[in-house]
């Protein structure tokens, strides 16, 4: 995957993954998070994962629909995490190729710009 801005990630479209590709290498990887400094690689660099600390439980709940909302539209679906009643996370890979590929990123440019509207 070539590196892509937060912009043109935001504009882009998942693209059904039913496997049969290699997932993203570590360095690819690290190099896209240039453009999403906050989000973090973890399991080995599998996946990449965000927290956010909400005001309530009530605006973690929902951020999470709103975050349901872009998995839905996309067709790639994030693991969502809530522990102490208000801190939310957020983790991202393709389930199909046990790694991460480009539609990791485009969801997480979409949720990246989401949480700063839902979360403050």
């Amino acid at each position: 995957m070539e590196k892509k801005s937060t912009a043109e990630l935001k504009k882009s479209r998942c693209v059904p993954c039913e496997g049969g590709v290699e997932p993203m290498t570590v360095d690819q990887a690290r190099a896209q998070l240039e453009e999403l400094p906050r989000w973090e690689l973890v399991d080995e660099g599998k996946r990449i994962r965000r927290s956010w600390m909400a005001t309530n439980f009530v605006q973690a709940i929902a951020f999470f629909d709103k975050v349901a909302e872009i998995a839905e539209d996309e067709g790639h679906h994030p693991d969502l995490h809530l522990t102490s009643y208000r801190e939310v996370a957020v983790e991202l890979w393709t389930h199909a190729i046990g790694g991460l590929s480009e539609n990791d990123f485009i969801v997480a440019a979409k949720i990246e710009g989401l949480a700063e509207e839902a979360l403050g």
